[in-house]
């Protein structure tokens, strides 16, 4: 639910955020528009080398992008607008594969849709409701709403954490192999 509430709610008022961080509305649309791409390059990036590993750490990682994106823009200033959402987008990319991969491979494939639907529900009504409580917050507190999504991604990664099953310390399982 978390990943959910920063994705969703960050990319709907992404520049809106910078601004109100200090952003100029040109830094917030430049820094807004290499979101994508650090999306498609963590995509590929976890394709290629984190796919030898557990997608526990593929989501682990992810949610440490946001928070580490928001100290480098607070420590920074707007001039690190574009680090920031780089990360954000990386963090992004990233956590939609594990979306997929991390259920299989914790529970594996029988009755993997309905499971996987289960476990969307709450996370798609936060993803819902994430843009109208963030806008609110910019609105109300500022760039402290920035800190918000970085603790909310930071209590994501603790949960994450707590994940150890046996099916988590094994290797996740290559499309057509069977779990047995």
């Amino acid at each position: 639910m978390g990943t959910s509430f920063v994705s969703s709610g960050i990319s709907a008022i992404l520049p809106t955020m910078l601004v109100a961080f200090g952003a100029t509305p040109a830094q917030a649309l430049l820094a807004g528009a290499l979101v994508g791409p650090a999306q498609v390059g963590a995509r590929l990036l976890e394709a290629g080398w984190l796919a030898r590993f557990h997608p526990l750490l593929s989501a682990r990682l992810a949610m440490l992008m946001n928070p580490i994106g928001v100290v480098a823009l607070v420590a920074g200033g707007p001039l690190l607008a574009s680090t920031f959402t780089v990360l954000y987008g990386a963090g992004n990319g990233i956590i939609t594969i594990a979306r997929g991969t991390l259920p299989l491979a914790l529970f594996g494939p029988a009755g993997f849709g309905k499971r996987v639907g289960m476990i969307s529900l709450p996370s798609r009504l936060t993803g819902a409701a994430a843009p109208l409580a963030l806008g609110l917050m910019v609105e109300h507190i500022g760039s402290s709403a920035l800190w918000i999504s970085a603790l909310v991604s930071v209590s994501a990664f603790f949960a994450l954490l707590l994940l150890r099953t046996e099916r988590a310390n094994s290797t996740p399982l290559q499309v057509g192999e069977q779990n047995s």
